[in-house]
């Protein structure tokens, strides 16, 4: 088990901990890696995402014509864009 004694660094406006290697090898933890920080019972949980970017199916699944203004699918011309 991995395991490390941290200083907590400001980070611009944020807090910031740096992670030793070993920690996260263990934790299986990679750079530019998703992941998500809760707070359960006083603890911070980090807990990595396994598919970071949704696919196109997953995104048009969460489109929502009302919330967006629907102009992203609207098929009229407008200007000098005609084909």
């Amino acid at each position: 088990m991995a395991n490390a004694v941290l200083d907590i660094k400001r980070w611009g406006n944020n807090l910031g901990v740096r992670l030793p290697v070993s920690v996260a090898r263990e934790a299986h933890l990679h750079a530019n890696q998703r992941v998500r920080i809760e707070v359960e019972n006083g603890r911070v949980i980090i807990t990595p995402l396994e598919n970071g970017q949704p696919t196109l199916e997953q995104r048009l699944e969460r489109f929502d014509a009302a919330r967006h203004g629907g102009e992203v699918m609207d098929a009229t011309s407008v200007g000098a864009e005609q084909w």
